[in-house]
């Protein structure tokens, strides 16, 4: 299967000190790990038989391992996840691993965690309030790259300012930004700063960085921070969503670290990146943008590392989304473009990966533009009726029972809001009618039909989901497998009541969707692989240089999907097998293979493949510069705040070279590693006038790579 072409460093997230990575080289082979989780790597004595802790934080489970280098997976465990209070889940998974280990606290040198929360608050629209900044653009960038629909509601303050292609300064004015200050922490929770060319100089982020800083409290984030890359409403919209999870990634940490010191575990806490590679848990803090695609880029490499396959599709099902990304010649890959999550181009490079809204909690409903009896899965989560009746078995029951009791079907039957319990910091910004809603709403669940007076105030709810502070409780594929009896963690009675309420449900002909909730419960698992497989197959049409969401639905792939018959008989098959991860993927991809052709691998620790990931990879942090030409005889270089300018190219050059290779070794350091491997690569620019040679301009990149640092 062909990949799109394009410039891509690589990495290797398996490479142990001794297996230094060269940067130099478009693709980077993983080395095959055929004994899976019992392999030995080529390091010293004293780093193979130290013990690591992984741990993932999903959206409805926390999964924990101790590995080593030497005996692989020492122990297994998984708790839910539990956003109120994130050690809660933490602690539940990791205490078990420790006893099921028979370790000492101390034996544990490293900490590593990957999560989905920050990949499924983008794709869930959620997070916290922020403000964006813009300065020296206009509308007309505002409404490019999907910045304004990703803005929303949200303050927007446009300041003129910026700079030219080369770095020289227009005119900066913050009056605006000064007379919003005085209100702006009762709006919002933090503040995304960008500036036009800010990435030739960012001189005047820095100064409406600091104006904010010594008047608010505000967490502060500037785009030239998180990206070099041309494209300034592609990074205001990085930089707003960055904005927007910073509260959620520092209550992860603390969280973490808080667990970590009360259980005597004094090892370095690192955090898995979209790409891969792993930084210290500080300096995750200030750009948790990065974290994006963090679980599933773990779990591509726990799911290398456990198969040893070259060539396979990797699916990684959780609770919120699905995460499918395709392994070629045992090759990762970084999207050149920037990583795409809830429908928006990104700025933060990622693992090349395909994300979802779909998974075992994803919100069942119908489409009410249908006729037939159309269900539809997903985007949104929803908590499962029969995780909510764990804690809230006697309300929950006791409000399903009476909606069954009722003569007349409600759309809002099976419906139940509750508090998510975050701190009420978050809160701000509420409307009136928020308000009130929010304040009727508690942490113990109340019927939607009880809740809900008019249609508006459904919108009203749906804007408190979105931004983290309530729960829907409704019917999810979780519940349907509790109803059938193939899923048996939670409440079922809880479930199939809920099932029974949905099947009575009608159509546009108003027809029963179901003859009862049982077969309601079979469609919703069928629709689930059936989605699953379409999921798939737009991956690989995509990686095939095709338009994947127009393939996918075109009636002969349907046709082929659904064996239905027909004169021409069809069928459509992959080149590859398919790696299926994830709690429920033996569940949810058991027809799978029917569906797509090939076989689906179930490894034996699929279930836990993102914390082991989060273990096995390495620190690897990269930095870029630019030398230009603005007038004959000048040569100027820009990188991050320093702006120089040199007489000759090749003054120009070394002194780019040599502050890259510098900064890189510094943010290395930072970023979790003591022995760096520096490796910079350069793309230069000419053209021929007249038989003679004319610098354009040059491109350097320096990449420092290595193991994390162990505590002694």
């Amino acid at each position: 299967m062909p990949l799109r072409p394009g410039i891509a460093i690589w990495f290797d997230p398996l490479a142990g000190p001794q297996q230094p990575v060269d940067t130099l080289t478009s693709w980077q082979n993983i080395p095959r790990h055929p004994n899976k989780a019992t392999d030995k790597m080529n390091t010293p004595t004293a780093l193979s038989s130290a013990l690591y802790l992984g741990i993932d934080t999903g959206g409805t489970y926390t999964d924990a391992v101790l590995w080593s280098e030497t005996r692989g997976i020492v122990a297994k465990a998984k708790s839910l996840t539990t956003r109120h209070d994130l050690a809660e889940g933490i602690s539940g998974a990791v205490d078990v691993v420790v006893r099921q280990a028979l370790v000492e606290p101390g034996e544990i040198k490293l900490v590593s965690m990957s999560t989905t929360l920050a990949t499924n608050a983008v794709v869930e629209g959620q997070g916290g309030r922020v403000a964006l900044v813009m300065i020296g653009f206009d509308q007309a960038d505002f409404i490019r790259d999907g910045l304004s629909q990703a803005v929303g509601s949200e303050p927007v303050i446009f300041c003129p300012g910026g700079h030219d292609v080369h770095g020289n300064p227009g005119k900066l004015v913050l009056d605006t930004l000064a007379s919003e200050l005085p209100t702006l922490e009762a709006k919002v929770t933090g503040v995304a700063v960008a500036s036009y060319f800010a990435i030739r100089n960012p001189e005047h982020e820095i100064a409406a960085r600091d104006m904010i800083r010594a008047h608010t409290r505000l967490p502060v984030t500037c785009s030239h921070e998180l990206s070099s890359k041309l494209g300034g409403p592609r990074r205001a919209l990085t930089t707003l969503l960055n904005a927007r999870l910073v509260s959620m990634i520092d209550r992860l940490i603390n969280a973490t670290q808080g667990f970590l010191e009360k259980r005597g575990i004094l090892a370095p806490l690192m955090v898995v990146r979209g790409d891969g590679a792993l930084v210290t848990a500080e300096f995750a803090r200030a750009r948790p943008i990065e974290t994006i695609l963090s679980g599933p880029a773990a779990s591509l490499v726990g799911a290398r590392h456990m198969t040893g396959l070259d060539d396979a599709v990797a699916s990684d099902i959780g609770g919120t989304t699905t995460d499918i990304a395709v392994l070629d010649g045992g090759r990762l890959r970084l999207d050149p473009d920037g990583a795409t999550v809830g429908g928006m181009r990104t700025m933060v490079e990622a693992v090349a990966m395909h994300t979802f809204g779909l998974g075992g909690d994803s919100e069942v409903s119908l489409n009410e533009r249908s006729l037939i009896s159309d269900l539809v899965l997903g985007p949104r989560r929803l908590m499962p009726l029969a995780l909510a009746g764990v804690k809230h078995g006697d309300i929950i029951h006791r409000e399903l029972n009476r909606q069954l009791l009722s003569a007349n079907p409600s759309r809002l039957d099976g419906r139940f809001a509750l508090r998510t319990g975050v701190p009420d910091s978050l809160a701000v910004g509420l409307t009136v009618t928020e308000r009130r809603l929010y304040a009727a709403i508690s942490d113990i669940p109340i019927a939607l039909d009880d809740l809900v007076v008019s249609t508006s105030q459904i919108a009203t709810i749906n804007r408190l989901v979105v931004r983290g502070l309530v729960h829907i409780v409704g019917l999810t594929p979780s519940d349907a497998a509790h109803a059938l009896g193939r899923q048996g963690n939670w409440d079922a009675i809880a479930a199939r009541m809920g099932a029974e309420l949905f099947a009575r449900k009608r159509n546009g002909e108003g027809r029963r969707i179901a003859e009862n909730g049982t077969a309601l419960s079979e469609a919703v698992l069928q629709a689930i692989t059936r989605r699953s497989a379409e999921a798939i197959l737009e991956t690989v049409f995509s990686e095939d240089d095709l338009d994947g969401g127009a393939c996918v639905v075109h009636p002969l792939v349907q046709r082929a999907l659904g064996r239905n018959g027909g004169m021409a008989g069809l069928a459509i098959a992959l080149d590859r097998p398919v790696i299926g991860l994830g709690a429920s993927a033996s569940l949810h991809y058991a027809g799978l293979s029917s569906l797509l052709g090939n076989e689906c691998i179930l490894a034996e620790h699929a279930d836990v493949a993102n914390a082991l990931g989060s273990v096995v990879g390495q620190v690897q942090m990269s930095v870029e510069a630019r030398v230009s030409q603005p007038e004959i005889g000048l040569f100027r270089l820009n990188s991050g705040t320093r702006i120089d300018d040199y007489e000759t190219e090749d003054e120009a050059m070394a002194a780019a070279e040599s502050h890259i290779g510098v900064i890189a070794a510094r943010l290395a350091a930072r970023a979790g590693t003591d022995q760096a491997r520096i490796d910079i690569v350069q793309d230069i620019k000419v053209a021929t006038i007249d038989g003679e040679r004319s610098f354009i301009e040059a491109t350097l990149l320096a990449t420092a790579t290595g193991r994390p640092r162990i505590a002694s």
